[in-house]
């Protein structure tokens, strides 16, 4: 019976102390959000500068083209498995790649809502303008890009690596369990004025999720008392962060190849 309770404590405490572990990580209520730094900051800032001008550059849209949901072991889940935002990262890459020092990255996903707000500059210069007498002022043209980028989430693989371990002795057990999943992301520059697709790179990032834990199971007193109890954590990287990584890490690729290439030079 001591035993028992001994060994009860001890998950119990151990139980405790990986609860801590997520109380330590996790933002307390009422703590302000933090900028979230790039998962490749050194690799973005590693890149030497461009010779020459900023490349100007368009980004139509960055889509997930796997169609894959969240995987559940227990229900269906209709949640996508990766972000439908992906183009936000890729534009924010360009701009900081090199320390801010490549590309020129012009707007094409909010495009309607732009061209509507300039049209409504127009419109109202016409009207005001007109009550001075003195024609409307003209809006600066828009900047047009030399390059496209295209490209998506092309890969989701859950599952890849999969395994565990686990032991249980008198209806006291522990366990643990690991699973390793994949994304993949492709992109290429596509030229304006010929069409012809420059390069084409594909990046890919796994994903690690581990759980462990233990628990107890025990009939007492002539099997007349049951004593159940169990503890137990799990970590998982964030799927995001991962994509995140595998765009920047492509963009960095992109900007060597294109060098190696001779479509640009680095600054010597």
């Amino acid at each position: 019976m001591r035993t028992l309770f001994a060994l009860l404590t001890v998950i119990l405490l151990s139980g405790c102390s990986n609860f801590s572990y997520f109380k330590d990580r996790s933002v307390p209520i009422g703590e302000p959000p933090t900028r979230q730094d790039s998962p490749v900051k050194h690799m973005m800032s590693a890149v030497p500068p461009i010779e020459g001008k900023k490349i100007t550059i368009a980004v139509y849209g960055f889509t997930d083209k796997t169609g894959q949901r969240k995987p559940n072991d227990r229900i269906a889940n209709l949640s996508s498995a990766v972000t439908q935002g992906a183009e936000v990262w890729v534009i924010q890459g360009l701009q900081t790649v090199g320390n801010e020092g490549w590309f020129e990255v012009v707007e094409r996903i909010g495009m309607d809502h732009l061209i509507k707000e300039r049209q409504l500059i127009r419109n109202t210069r016409e009207v005001y303008e007109k009550e001075i007498k003195r024609g409307p002022t003209p809006l600066k043209p828009m900047l047009f890009a030399g390059i496209i980028l295209e490209g998506g989430i092309v890969g989701y693989d859950s599952n890849n690596v999969v395994g565990g371990a686990g032991a249980r002795y008198l209806g006291i057990g522990t366990q643990t369990e690991y699973r390793v999943d994949t994304v993949t992301v492709s992109m290429r520059l596509v030229s304006v004025s010929t069409g012809r697709v420059l390069m084409s790179i594909a990046t890919q990032k796994t994903i690690a999720s581990h759980r462990s834990g233990a628990d107890v199971f025990k009939f007492l007193d002539m099997g007349t008392k049951l004593v159940e109890t169990e503890a137990g954590y799990s970590v998982n990287e964030p799927v995001n962060y991962a994509v995140r990584a595998a765009i920047e890490a492509g963009i960095v690729e992109l900007v060597y190849e294109g060098e190696r290439k001779g479509l640009w030079k680095f600054r010597k």
